[in-house]
């Protein structure tokens, strides 16, 4: 227990979650009839709201229970410790928050769907009369790993014996989907793809070439700051790596900000060492 509790605090919660609910649905515990999203349930009154997260956390069946987990947990906590642009407590939950955002806004209108073998339930949106039972847990392990592997540009993985360059294996996951269980599942989780590239654009490729001051247009509320500031997770001090040492960031405070300082004896700095010395001269003068 507590390797559990020293392990990121979002990540931990959403892969036990995820185990836990797909475990109970599979087998036969809880009914996957409360869980998987219908489009329409979402549109009836009392409107089922509780969907919209719960389809999140219903892997797919068999190894599936375990591998998606796995992947919630190992990349996820390698985002909320080590990536440059989560470095602040809550940037991690924001980025999740976001991501199932643009990904349920792709599903739910286009109706594309994860058919989940061994559960049959009514059509969850409005373009087929019977379909499977939607969940958008794929789509939401492939933005974390789309993330994870912009983040770590340059390396290796090995996907089943195979070794690729990390940057290639979401598209790999993709096509992995697409041939074992066909054009809708991996259309459904390629809205993760889309999520993920677009916080992306929206955090780095855009405020570094499209705006003059680089701020990012996805931020952390304050609130949530607060929230997660006590709940560790991310290491305050040096992370020791094969390749040296690296230092988390952290916010200034107003006496560390840039600004006008009060002088302190002898002038630092190239504007108040050449002011200090007096009118200059030509050569020859």
């Amino acid at each position: 227990m507590d390797a559990f509790w020293k392990a990121p605090p979002v990540s931990r919660t959403l892969a036990l979650a995820a185990f836990t609910t797909s475990a109970l649905v599979y087998s036969g515990i809880l009914s996957g009839a409360w869980v998987v999203l219908y489009y329409s349930s979402l549109f009836k009154f009392p409107p089922q709201l509780w969907r919209l997260l719960t389809s999140f956390l219903v892997t797919g069946p068999k190894f599936g229970i375990l591998l998606d987990p796995y992947f919630l947990f190992t990349y996820g906590s390698a985002l909320e410790v080590n990536a440059p642009r989560l470095n602040q407590p809550g940037d991690f939950f924001v980025y999740l928050v976001f991501c199932a955002t643009v990904i349920l806004s792709i599903c739910i209108p286009l109706g594309s769907v994860i058919f989940t073998p061994g559960i049959s339930f009514p059509s969850p949106c409005f373009l087929g009369p019977k379909t499977h039972s939607v969940s958008t847990s794929s789509a939401l392990v492939l933005a974390i790993t789309y993330t994870y592997a912009q983040e770590n540009r340059g390396r290796k993985v090995t996907l089943y014996f195979i070794t690729i360059p990390i940057e290639w294996l979401p598209y790999a996951l993709i096509l992995l989907t697409f041939l074992l269980d066909g054009p809708p599942s991996a259309l459904q989780q390629g809205s993760g793809l889309v999520a993920a590239h677009l916080y992306d654009f929206l955090t780095k490729i855009y405020p570094a070439f499209g705006t003059k001051d680089g701020r990012s247009y996805i931020r952390t509320p304050a609130f949530v700051r607060r929230r997660f500031a006590g709940l560790g997770g991310r290491p305050t001090g040096p992370i020791t790596r094969s390749y040296g040492t690296a230092y988390t960031a952290r916010s200034q405070t107003a006496q560390e900000r840039p600004g006008p300082q009060p002088s302190r004896g002898f002038a630092t700095g190239f504007s108040g060492l050449w002011n200090s010395r007096g009118p200059g001269r030509r050569l020859g003068e």
